[in-house]
């Protein structure tokens, strides 16, 4: 990992500190910094994050010590006739080169980090995540290549315990401890897959394929949402991702074969939209009933 040194952990502290304690894989309220880290690339997000804001406070303290020595040192009460001077060889290679040095130090990791989040060599396993207005797609091409939707679940049927507007019906299943390469696209307009925890938020465009990966380092639910502005509905696209053992994600796998064994027919997906629209209030009920009838249309039902 890179940078992991006391001040980046002593930057870490002071920024998630002043919100609170953070949860593994959702947002809390109030909170600052990012969410806890559960993959390598977010990790080291996290900790290019925290190298980068030493520099800049570094920066920020020069500049403001500078302006408050030439106030006090050359203020009109000690200098009524100001000097002249225009040129001063020795500062000007300074200002320029330091700057330079400054960003040779950032381009560094920025670019190293940059190849290590872009695709994993020897994945293990390959999920494929497609995005609709306005729900998400799943294919496990690996293991049946079977497929499912996850919807967001309404208002009126969120259970004690479930986060509102984050909640599906059917999570991703993943294992952890394992290289996944999660391939993304879209069969309509321009969606974002992103979960925070795992440093992933990549746009799935409509006739392309993007490429991410994740090492999930411990078991839990991770959310997300779609980041990519994609219409009415777009902000109830979230997601949510199960981490399990390997051994249950075996058995998860023999149950989801079966459960969303793919039919022979399929028919066009129901349009969601009406004249005028669902009110803001009711359209988490509005899209769990259309994304519903779309399934049942294109699957038979469950």
């Amino acid at each position: 990992m890179i940078f992991r040194t006391v001040p980046a952990a002593l930057a870490s502290l002071f920024i998630l500190g002043a919100g609170g304690a953070v949860s593994a894989g959702a947002p809390e309220p109030w909170q600052l910094g990012f969410q806890a880290p559960a993959s390598p690339v977010m990790t080291d997000i996290n900790d290019l994050h925290n190298f980068l804001l030493w520099i800049i406070i570094v920066i920020a303290l020069f500049v403001t010590g500078l302006l408050l020595f030439v106030v006090i040192r050359f203020g009109a009460k000690r200098h009524p006739v100001p000097t002249r001077t225009t040129h001063n060889t020795v500062i000007e290679v300074i200002w320029t080169v330091v700057p330079i040095m400054i960003l040779a130090v950032i381009a560094v990791p920025s670019f190293r980090l940059l190849y290590f989040m872009d695709r994993i060599e020897a994945p293990e396993m390959t999920l494929k995540a497609i995005g609709h207005q306005w729900y998400w797609s799943y294919e496990y091409p690996d293991h049946g290549n079977f497929t499912f939707d996850s919807t967001m679940i309404p208002d009126e049927d969120i259970k004690p315990g479930q986060k509102r507007l984050l909640e599906v019906d059917n999570r991703v299943i993943l294992p952890v401890d394992t290289n996944i390469r999660i391939l993304m696209t879209s069969t309509d307009v321009l969606h974002a897959w992103a979960v925070p925890a795992f440093g992933i938020k990549t746009d799935t465009i409509p006739g392309r394929l993007s490429e991410a990966w994740v090492r999930i380092d411990r078991e839990g639910v991770y959310y997300g949402q779609c980041s990519e502005l994609c219409g009415i509905h777009h902000g109830f696209m979230p997601i949510a991702v199960e981490a399990v053992s390997k051994e249950a994600f075996k058995k998860w796998v023999e149950t989801a074969k079966k459960k969303f064994a793919r039919a022979d027919t399929a028919a066009p997906v129901a349009l969601l939209a009406s004249a005028g629209g669902p009110s803001p209030r009711r359209s988490g009920s509005r899209l769990g009933e259309a994304s519903g009838e779309a399934r049942a249309g294109r699957r038979g039902g469950r």
